[in-house]
């Protein structure tokens, strides 16, 4: 029964951060969509060339500091430890204060190393949003390692918000102040508003953790004087611990997710030096790839990334206590649930990519090169939800190197495929979206084949791609038929296109049930899965 429990309460709380993502992504994407509108293809450019340079110093200052310590405490949490786990964390503020406080002095003065001309201002907006960060990123690690995803997903949430209703309001006053000068100038000064809202959302989000922590505080010093451990960390020994954790973690996650920024800083250089294209002409075209069918698969993305911020306490408490087999039990559930949401969100994407693309962003002058993209990107979200996950598994169990070596050979590998099609071929753009897909597929498989060395993971070839992926594939079909059929009877794109999705999501859950991709009692494990299951029975599923 107890153990039940805690299955319960792993995806309970997985359920908790998932949700938050999804919320968060929807926000982003509703905001998204009327930004663009007011910025255009050539303000979402520079917002999304800025945005990316801002991701990669954040990520080298602060970014991997949730994960590290939610980590590092929760080790320390397992073995009740608390006098040393708090230390940790006072050990954590003094670090993002000194390494954070650098990295935005270093955004700010230095933006002109990154972007050409006027774009580099996006970038300088940014930089207080890099010191900020990190202390907000300090406390949603401490209650993520107390096994409570609740103030990261209030936080995450009451963040976007502030972010959307910011970027808009700020990009458009912006825009106002530049009527008379050129649209270059008008874009950019759309996009520095836009990064404001990235600023104020953090704020909010900062603001938040703090007074969950202060109204916490009482019961956390209560628990810390009962501690009775007589060896106390000290401050010079959980610093080098720190790290050695943040240090591989940090190495991990910068260069997964430098391919990104580098692909991006090639791609312009080739464009302006040797296609001779404008900066603007290239910002544009960049914007429609990053700035829209990058944002929508990055939906399905984030909940694999909230599994994985799951993932990494509780296996690193398991792993503290030495218990093999729960570790491996848990890593193997939480890649299943990743494939159990991402084939269908892939699937889905590419079957109905036209209609989202044209309801979310619907600017004529882009829409098909912007549906052509995101169709072609779409099986990304297979390969990143997993490898996302695989890389937190591997995090949670103390093999912090091996996502650093296997994102090493990805990028190698993406970086030499990258360099020669745009030297030796013009598909531009293209070249990106292949590149994303080897990419990606790479850092999948060599993670999966890390994690099955280490703990012993068995994949379940059939229950984890196969059956999924016919059941995704049956609802595509049924989907984008429904879409077809309807849009016979309406010229509506939203009408069409909202219940093909409801019919589309009916189709893959009943599949999965019928399929015994879900079992009764796996059901029963999920968010109100008596309900669930209750439901199948009545309509005959089970």
């Amino acid at each position: 029964m107890a153990t039940k429990s805690k299955r319960n309460n792993y995806l309970k709380q997985a359920g908790i951060l998932a949700a938050a993502g999804i919320i968060c992504r929807i926000i982003g994407i509703l905001y998204r969509s009327p930004l663009t509108g007011i910025i255009g293809d050539e303000g979402n450019g520079y917002y999304t060339s800025a945005y990316n340079i801002y991701t990669i110093i954040l990520l080298i200052s602060s970014y991997s500091i949730p994960s590290a310590i939610s980590k590092i405490i929760a080790s320390k949490l397992a073995l009740k430890e608390y006098r040393n786990a708090h230390r940790i964390f006072h050990c954590a503020l003094i670090y993002v204060c000194l390494i954070g406080g650098a990295a935005s002095l270093f955004t700010f003065f230095g933006a002109g190393l990154f972007l050409e001309g006027e774009a580099a201002i996006v970038l300088k907006v940014f930089s207080p949003t890099i010191f900020l960060s990190g202390f907000a990123g300090v406390l949603r690690g401490y209650f993520q390692a107390h096994g409570s995803m609740v103030q990261t997903s209030f936080s995450q949430i009451a963040e976007q918000i502030l972010n959307a209703v910011i970027s808009i309001c700020a990009a458009r006053a912006l825009i106002d102040m530049a009527v008379g000068e050129s649209s270059t100038t008008q874009a950019i000064y759309g996009a520095a508003g836009s990064a404001l809202g990235t600023g104020s959302g953090v704020a909010i989000a900062l603001l938040f953790m703090l007074f969950v922590y202060v109204i916490n505080r009482t019961m956390i010093h209560e628990r810390i004087e009962r501690d009775r451990h007589r060896y106390v960390d000290g401050y010079g020994d959980i610093l080098r611990g720190m790290l050695g954790t943040v240090t591989p973690i940090l190495l991990s996650t910068f260069i997964y997710n430098f391919s990104t920024s580098f692909n991006q800083t090639v791609y312009s250089k080739v464009m302006v030096y040797a296609r001779d294209l404008s900066v603007a002409q290239t910002a544009t075209a960049y914007g429609v790839f990053a700035g829209k069918a990058m944002v929508i698969i990055n939906i399905p993305i984030a909940l694999a990334a909230s599994l994985s911020s799951t993932m990494i306490p509780t296996i690193s408490r398991s792993s503290a206590l030495g218990d093999r087999a729960a570790t491996r039990k848990k890593a193997e559930t939480a890649m299943w649930m990743t494939m159990l949401i991402a084939m269908p969100a892939a699937v889905g994407l590419g079957a109905l990519s036209k209609p989202i693309m044209q309801l979310l962003f619907p600017q004529p002058d882009s829409l098909e090169l912007a549906v052509e993209l995101l169709s072609m990107i779409a099986v990304t979200v297979v390969f990143y939800s997993l490898s996302t996950l695989t890389n937190g598994i591997l995090q949670g169990i103390g093999r912090v190197n091996l996502p650093v070596r296997n994102a090493a050979i990805a990028l190698f590998v993406q970086t030499a495929v990258l360099i020669g099609l745009l030297w030796f071929t013009e598909l531009d753009l293209y070249a990106l979206v292949i590149c994303l897909i080897v990419y990606s597929f790479l850092m999948c498989v060599l993670n999966s084949i890390s994690i099955r060395r280490c703990i012993g993971v068995k994949e379940d070839f059939k229950k984890l791609f196969l059956l999924p992926g016919l059941a995704s594939l049956l609802m595509g079909l049924c989907g984008r038929g429904v879409y077809e059929g309807l849009s016979m009877l309406s010229d509506s794109n939203a009408l069409c296109l909202i219940p093909s999705i409801a019919l589309a999501m009916t189709v893959y859950a009943v599949a999965v049930l019928k399929m015994g991709v879900v079992t009764e009692e796996q059901l029963a494990d999920f968010p109100k899965g008596d309900l669930l299951i209750k439901i199948a029975k009545k309509i005959h599923i089970f």
